[in-house]
């Protein structure tokens, strides 16, 4: 393997065409301990493949950008713990030519190399590929070693059905227990299929003769396998034993925690049981503690409520209010607001049930009923933290309404959420919650309403010509299509696991609360009059956003009708 003359910095300019200027500011970066590359990262300047390229051309290897399954020969994995494989960014492939060709990201540390080289007994030949793909392959090859969930459900009719291992020891990754009885790996790979193809909620629905399991994927419930009923107590024994729950009780509803690590990422999951006729109905909900705060930019805000958000949530003091159903994305706007305007300078508390995402510089506390730390109890000590910026979970009730009014009328700025449909419909509820009109005019300074809409994957996206009536259902001219491309839901592809979608992005109807809103706040008007006053300043209505994102080729009209029925724009 050659030796590159240039210094590690000449090679960063040649290679990748970053400007000696960047580079000095990513080394005043690097005073905290983070590395050169780190920091270039940080600053936008340097991608995953472009070094990765730049590194393969200095050490004059191969250089590859991606990696199918027909590359990694899974027989090797058997002797490589997956651990190893991660932290080191090194995979194993396959043979050629009596060599063992590996992955790396990195080839200027040899100790892994040698490694293997001493592990197989074999001469080693190195490919260079970008970190981000060989972690992905990791995970994807060590999957497919330890089997799928329909595999494993082989393995369970060997099994005695009164064998139930008892809790994993933590921390653990789940792709590591590849040695536990059947119906152990069975629940785990099924957490671990959740996590891969980003399930919020898995649901294990018993019926008279089946039991099914269902993932939540971008908001629609797909089937995922149909166990044998016999099966059903262990699955479900195994599930409440991981979240700590009494599995000889099977008469009353029970709700569970637990914390594991499915390819290396920490995953908090809620378990809720409930009895019904034909036994446990069991659902876990998700939440990827590993996963990135959005930015405000990356939220589907069109050009004016992305200017808005932004001025709104640096203001000093009021209100500001996300709506919507559960699973609109509520969440993930109050931590991206919280992110944009976290600093140093400003105490930021926050009371979550539960806490999704941790928030670096920002205190935040877990609701717990069982001791009376409630949304108003846990608000009302905020309050004597000196804080600058709150954020409640969610506003439950007036005790709770009556507490973030009066803090943003004493110089504080609150954000907090709502259960309603549109954004007028918010102030109205907050009357209804007990709050004086007054107070509520004088507090609300911005109400957001938003749903989650699917993306057209972008793979295999077909192109439809819609006539005037299925245009006029999202309130669109029949000559609005020409010279957009509208899309259809996909023909379905691997990509998109069939589904013709992939991701998801927001629609939003954002209403500032100006003097005409405000007036009609403090006469005690109804939605109606308030949102007609908010559409005539410009507001532009949740389905007038998603038809926008259907002229733009984000979505469908399908998609766009399915979550704004109720909305009258």
């Amino acid at each position: 393997m050659a030796t590159p003359a240039k210094s590690f910095e000449d090679l960063l300019i040649a290679r990748t065409g970053v400007p000696s200027e960047i580079v000095a500011r990513a080394r005043e970066r690097q005073r905290d301990g983070k590395s050169l590359t780190d920091a270039l990262r940080e600053l936008g300047a340097l991608d995953g493949p472009a070094w990765a390229r730049a590194l393969a051309d200095a050490y004059e290897l191969p250089f590859a950008e991606r990696l199918t399954p027909g590359d990694v020969d899974v027989e090797f994995l058997s002797r490589l713990p997956m651990q190893y494989a991660r932290r080191n960014a090194v995979l194993p492939l396959h043979r050629d030519d009596g060599e063992l060709v590996v992955a790396i990201a990195d080839p200027r540390a040899l100790g892994p190399l040698d490694d293997l080289r001493v592990l197989y007994g074999s001469p080693v030949r190195a490919v260079v590929l970008p970190v981000e793909v060989i972690t992905d392959a990791i995970n994807r090859a060590y999957d497919r070693a330890s089997g799928s969930a329909a595999e494993l459900m082989d393995g369970l009719d060997e099994e005695r059905l009164d064998l139930i291992a008892t809790e994993l020891e933590e921390p653990r990754d789940l792709l590591e227990a590849g040695d536990e009885a059947p119906i152990i790996r069975l629940v785990n790979s099924l957490l671990f299929q959740a996590v891969k193809d980003r399930a919020s909620d898995i649901h294990i629905e018993p019926f008279e003769r089946t039991v099914t399991v269902r993932f939540r994927i971008d908001g629609i419930l797909y089937d995922v396998i149909s166990p044998p009923k016999r099966f059903q107590p262990v699955i479900i024994s195994r599930v409440k034993i991981m979240a700590g729950l009494n599995i000889a009780e099977k008469r009353l509803p029970q709700d569970g925690r637990l914390r594991t690590k499915v390819a290396g990422r920490d995953v908090d999951v809620r378990v809720s049981v409930v009895p019904t006729a034909f036994g446990e109905r069991v659902v876990l909900r998700l939440l990827d503690r590993s996963s990135t705060v959005l930015g405000l930019e990356e939220l589907g805000l069109d050009g004016r409520n992305l200017a808005l958000v932004g001025r709104l949530v640096r203001q000093s003091h009021g209100i500001i209010l996300v709506t919507g159903p559960t699973g609109s994305g509520k969440t993930t706007t109050l931590y991206a607001a919280l992110s944009t305007i976290n600093s140093t300078e400003r105490n930021i508390i926050t009371i979550e049930d539960p806490i999704e995402y941790q928030l670096e510089g920002v205190g935040q506390i877990q609701v717990n009923p069982k001791i009376d730390l409630t949304f108003a109890n846990g608000l009302r000590s905020i309050l004597r933290q000196d804080p600058d910026v709150i954020m409640v979970g969610e506003i439950r009730d007036g005790e709770t309404a009556e507490i973030a009014i009066q803090a943003a009328l004493t110089g504080h700025l609150v954000f907090s959420t709502l259960h309603t449909n549109d954004s007028a419909s918010a102030v109205t509820r907050l009357v209804e919650m007990g709050t004086e009109p007054f107070l509520v005019s004088s507090s609300v300074i911005a109400v957001m309403a938003q749903r989650l809409v699917r993306r057209v994957c972008d793979a295999c996206r077909r192109t439809l010509h819609p006539d005037a009536a299925t245009l006029a259902e999202i309130g669109l001219a029949a000559d609005a299509a020409v010279g957009h491309a509208v899309y259809g839901g996909g023909a379905g592809c691997d990509a998109c696991k069939k589904t013709g979608y992939r991701r998801r992005t927001g629609i939003h109807e954002l209403m500032v609360v100006d003097d005409d809103v405000r007036a009609l706040i403090m006469k005690n008007a109804d939605a109606t009059a308030i949102r007609r006053a908010a559409t005539a300043a410009g507001m532009p209505t949740l389905r007038q956003d998603g038809a926008a994102k259907v002229l733009a080729g984000e979505t469908t009209i399908e998609e766009v009708l399915r979550v704004t029925q109720d909305d009258l724009g």
